[in-house]
């Protein structure tokens, strides 16, 4: 169970203690909900073995108030089908909200019929968008809640909007534009449309559309009567954002959902950096599997110039990949957090495709909002807001700026015990280091706490810090990270933990590239080099959760005994002609000799033709679809 030093020390080359609270997210950023909000949720509930039926829904929508301290109070409505008789009551309700300085938080349920539930999301240009990540009755949602504009009026909405649509109860979803006068007068609209299974979109055309705006929203009034075959029809609620840049809503008597950007007529000048997002994904072709073909979602994504994406969803269920792995996953247990590759390409209008989940995407003027729609059978509602730049004085960790060291998963993601971790900021050290084995909890005058709990370090720099996740990290929790720059403390940054947070190393570095991965002559694998089916490899990666028997903190790994994986990982492999096909594991566990790296060898599975083929890694809780392995033709 030997490794190549050299190679593997060049992956991993990437680079008075004061007390905090550790329960939960820090609240630094609870001022990024403040005032009156107007608010939109919907749930979407499939009974056991009714996978082709809803067996429930629900939608809750009106003002939400918070008061930038951690509370909120609640004046609307619900609707909710398993209710008789069916119809719209008012009802009031309060609870708490934690948001922590990268804009990522918690609230509690608004419907308190879960009372144990929370919705998990993001705030980004004053919108906070998430769903119930985790719910006990094993429902789908999308939450909304956006500023009310209020003195919004017929005048602001002006000018011409993008929209995307789902309604998961038809099923089907569309998109449209539409050209508001500012007086109330809309006219024509034209929607391309998806539903059911098809893969064939259908247009709907309407006229005489119009709105009226009170009290800071509308009443979008489309006309004619909504069946199977007419997605658009009779009146929406259209909430509005104060800058008139951000629309959403849906049908105060149905179970729909709209977001709407003011849209771009040319490519946006700084389309690229971080965003956050959330959404709704429907694989009507999944449907035959027998598992559910509905998965919401929040999280983030680093969007390049180069045109490639690194994304992140943390899911109450996993998203429906246009391959179909949703019924493997979901035997093993459902994985809550996926870690992605994409790519786009930005059009000469704006709008922006990819490949990975067959959505087309619209931006915003300035292309920091981007919304989408998916091309059927892969229904979908997509949200997402470039994610705001963060400074600081001092010893500054950047609170979006905790990062999977070998995936660049981003912010959202979760960590877990044993993960190498990449922090970012200004002024987390004196120097430029990189630490020997084994791995020291003090390096260069530096130390970083995780839970009050000191994390060995690999890497020092001003502006970047590399450790292992403490192997005592509570998993299904929250860490609190902080760095001491000699006696002087950083700010205090949170992030989600799991039993794993699977990442694949790469070269290049960074995620994206070959995985790093040795023959069994411990040669590299490369595009000269590649894998062969039925040979069996050696992939580095880490983020794969406790081990046994247990390896001390920044120690060596044991060769004799080999240093296990306490859950057995899956890996998948998927070629450029469609196959996926999933390989024979022979070890999984610590790369002997090392800290903090894990190995996986596996056996190239038959069926897989040349070429690249995206690897996927599948922990107990996490996904990684992400690096890719280079087969060769025998």
């Amino acid at each position: 169970m030997k490794t190549k030093l050299s190679f593997i020390a060049l992956l991993l080359s990437v680079g008075a203690c004061q007390s905090y609270a550790q329960s939960g997210f820090d609240s630094s950023g609870n001022g990024m909900l403040n005032g009156t909000y107007y608010m939109r949720q919907v749930f979407y509930y499939y009974a056991p073995g009714q996978v082709n039926d809803l067996s429930a829904t629900i939608n809750i929508q009106g003002t939400i108030s918070f008061s930038g301290l951690g509370s909120y109070t609640f004046s609307g409505s619900i609707l909710d089908n398993t209710q008789v008789p069916l119809q719209v009551t008012t009802f009031n309700a309060s609870g708490d909200y934690v948001i922590s300085g990268s804009g990522e938080g918690y609230m509690t349920a608004v419907d308190q019929s879960f009372p144990g539930d929370q919705i998990i999301g993001t705030v980004s240009h004053g919108v906070f968008v998430g769903s119930s990540i985790g719910n006990t009755a094993g429902y789908n949602d999308l939450f909304i809640a956006a500023p009310i504009g209020s003195t919004a009026t017929n005048a602001s909405l002006n000018g011409s909007y993008t929209v995307a649509y789902i309604d998961p109860t038809v099923p089907g979803d569309a998109l449209f534009t539409m050209t508001a006068d500012g007086q109330g007068n809309i006219g024509n609209v034209s929607a391309t449309e998806y539903t059911g299974a098809n893969t064939t979109a259908t247009t709907q055309s309407l006229s005489g559309v119009t709105y009226s705006f009170s009290n800071g929203a509308a009443t979008l009034k489309f006309g004619g009567t909504r069946n199977s075959s007419t997605l658009l029809a009779g009146q929406e609620l259209l909430y509005i954002s104060p800058d008139g840049n951000f629309i959403f809503g849906g049908n105060y008597n149905g179970y729909d959902m709209f977001v709407g950007v003011r849209a771009a007529n040319n490519k946006p000048s700084n389309y690229a950096g971080l965003y956050t997002q959330a959404g709704l994904d429907l694989n009507e072709s999944a449907t035959s599997s027998g598992f559910a073909p509905l998965a919401s979602y929040y999280g983030s994504f680093q969007a390049l110039a180069s045109g490639q994406i690194i994304g992140h969803q943390r899911g109450s269920s996993v998203s429906p990949k246009k391959y179909d792995s949703l019924s493997t996953l979901l035997i093993y247990g459902g994985s809550n957090d996926f870690t992605y590759f994409d790519s786009y390409t930005l059009n000469s209008d704006g709008s922006s495709d990819d490949g990975a989940f067959a959505q087309h995407y619209v931006s915003s003027t300035d292309g920091t909002i981007r919304i989408g729609y998916g091309l059927g059978p892969y229904l979908s509602l997509n949200v997402a807001f470039q994610a705001p730049g963060f400074s600081g004085s001092g010893v500054y960790l950047n609170p979006v700026g905790a990062v999977n060291a070998a995936s660049s998963s981003p912010f959202t993601a979760q960590l877990s015990p044993g993960e190498f971790l990449t922090l970012y900021g200004t002024g987390l050290a004196g120097t430029t280091a990189t630490a020997s084995l084994p791995y020291q909890t003090t390096f260069e005058g530096v130390q970083v706490l995780v839970n009050q709990n000191p994390a060995p370090i690999q890497y020092v720099s001003p502006t970047q810090i590399t450790i292992v996740v403490p192997y005592g990290t509570n998993p299904n929790a929250v860490a609190q990270i902080y760095v001491i720059n000699n006696g002087t403390n950083s700010n205090l940054i949170s992030a989600f933990t799991g039993l794993t947070s699977a990442g694949v190393f790469t070269e290049p570095a960074g995620g994206l590239g070959y995985a790093a991965a040795l023959h069994p002559d411990y040669s590299v694998i490369s595009a000269a080099s590649p894998a062969q089916v039925g040979e069996t490899v050696a992939l580095y990666l880490t983020g794969m959760g406790v081990v046994t028997p247990r390896v001390a903190d920044g120690a060596r790994a044991p060769s004799n005994p080999l240093s296990y994986t306490t859950a057995n990982p899956l890996v998948y492999l998927l070629d450029k002609s469609g196959n996926y096909k999933q390989a024979l594991i022979g070890f999984s566990g610590l790369a002997p000799g090392f800290a903090g790296l894990y190995q996986i060898n596996f056996t190239v599975p038959s069926g897989i033709v040349s070429g690249d083929a995206t690897l996927e890694v599948i922990g107990t809780d996490s996904d990684t679809f992400q690096a890719l392995l280079p087969v060769g033709s025998n």
